[in-house]
């Protein structure tokens, strides 16, 4: 299989966003993967990304980071759970007032990271080389 080049994503709008989603897609992380930096006012998540776009079968340990976050809120995540597993269906967007707006990380089991920002400002690296992985997605209808 032949390798592809590390993804490196910019996010600035929600068309932008909307291709982070796509290729977060069924990305796992742990809970204790997530730090939100409030004097930073920034939020990282460290996960295993599922290569969708190198045709399947392998992961990639990847980071996601949003800029100028100003609140960040848990549902149905437990947060002292530092093990437990949240896999990612969708990254989306939901306008404020001007730039600002509220970005939604949905998990799988109905678990989702809610973060108000003054703006979508987003960034998706693959931080590791790919491994192969037996286990591909499964997508009910």
């Amino acid at each position: 299989m032949a390798r592809t080049a590390p993804l490196r994503l910019l996010a600035q709008d929600a068309d932008d966003l909307a291709i982070i989603s796509a290729a977060m897609q069924d990305a796992v992380a742990k809970v204790g993967d997530i730090t939100y930096e409030a004097k930073g006012r920034r939020l990282t998540i460290a996960f295993n990304r599922y290569c969708w776009e190198a045709g399947g079968n392998e992961r990639v340990r990847s980071a996601l980071q949003l800029g100028s976050v100003m609140k960040v809120q848990a549902r149905r995540i437990r947060r002292n759970a530092r093990d437990a597993v949240l896999e990612v269906l969708a990254v989306t967007f939901e306008p404020g007032e001007g730039p600002s707006g509220l970005i939604t990380i949905s998990c799988a089991g109905g678990g989702d990271l809610r973060v108000a920002v003054e703006c979508i400002d987003a960034v998706l690296a693959d931080v590791s080389q790919p491994w192969p992985t037996p286990r591909a997605p499964a997508h009910g209808d």
